[in-house]
């Protein structure tokens, strides 16, 4: 499974950037799909994910810090993962990475360590 995420840069505080994680060989409709972040000097932290369970659809997850101003979305006929992202916040500048992880329990999604495959992360800077 490969991940390539896009869509990073150099913005305002108060501006928007969309995130996009692309797989080219990954049914992402049946897997759930997160994106985290990781700062210099800080941990890799959970930011959305669209936890697929079964069925068709997918239930959307945040991290309370980005609840409001970030959306996550999925596009399973490009096998594309978006992460919408408005009001944006110096303290939100970060690496961002998407990964992705089958047959995942709702109580791992916020674990990195339960998810095996990573894209390459793109870097998100808010300048205040």
């Amino acid at each position: 499974v490969q991940l390539q995420a896009s869509g990073g840069g150099l913005v305002q505080a108060g501006g928007s950037l969309r995130l996009s994680c692309a797989s080219s060989d990954m049914p992402s409709g049946r897997y759930t799909m997160s994106w985290f972040r990781q700062a210099p000097g800080k941990e890799r932290e959970f930011v959305s994910a669209i936890h697929w369970s079964g069925g068709s659809g997918g239930r959307a997850i945040y991290t309370d810090s980005v609840k409001g101003r970030f959306t996550i979305s999925r596009d399973n006929a490009k096998n594309t993962v978006y992460l919408q992202m408005n009001s944006l916040k110096p303290e939100d500048t970060a690496i961002y990475y998407c990964t992705a992880q089958a047959r995942l329990i709702s109580s791992s999604i916020p674990n990195p360590r339960a998810y095996n495959h990573w894209g390459q992360g793109t870097q998100v800077t808010v300048s205040s």
